[in-house]
């Protein structure tokens, strides 16, 4: 079976409720930020790694390929201001973790929020579940390398992507035991 996608579309709010953005000017899209610095992808990298480390499980490499579409993906976000997952994802060519905040989120910030799901799962009876998949993608044993994305809207708020290869959160029986290991003591 392939990897479990629950499709959730946010509207984010805009700056005129129940109307569409125009971009012109000084918002149009070439004024957004749109950003990754390698500092902002290797810190998200580093708390991912020292989570990971925590459950026993091998670090993630960045990837360049992976760097690229995910930012690719966070500028067309922003530009959006629609969340939902990519394509990429659905079709499962990767794994996809997205974030979205008012305000510049760090590295620390999303991936810490992201393992906070942690509190929702159940070593006991493991599995999929839409209040835990961003925890689960993260320490998810089998995936090997990830790309980083970060683009800023007009209006200041963020959304950040990040990409994972091999995908985790794969429904097969035995996938989540295998994968999805509890933290060491």
């Amino acid at each position: 079976r392939s990897q479990a996608n629950e499709e959730v579309e946010l509207k984010l709010p805009t700056l005129h409720p129940g109307t569409a953005i125009e971009e012109t000017g000084e918002n149009s899209k070439n004024s957004l930020k749109h950003e990754t610095s390698k500092q902002f992808a290797e810190e998200v990298l580093k708390v991912h790694n020292d989570y990971r480390k925590k459950h026993g499980v091998p670090p993630l490499k960045l990837c360049k390929k992976l760097n690229r579409g995910a930012q690719q993906y966070a500028e067309e976000l922003a530009t959006t201001r629609v969340l939902k997952h990519s394509s990429e994802s659905a079709n499962g060519n990767c794994g996809e973790n997205l974030a979205w905040a008012s305000y510049d989120q760090s590295g620390k910030d999303v991936a810490d929020r992201w393992y906070s799901e942690i509190k929702n799962y159940s070593f006991q009876n493991p599995g999929f579940s839409s209040r835990t998949g961003h925890f689960t993608a993260m320490v998810w044993k089998n995936t090997k390398k990830m790309g980083v994305g970060k683009a800023s809207a007009s209006d200041g708020s963020t959304f950040v992507v990040a990409r994972y290869d091999p995908a985790g959160n794969v429904v097969n029986p035995g996938y989540y035991e295998e994968n999805v290991l509890p933290p060491r003591k």
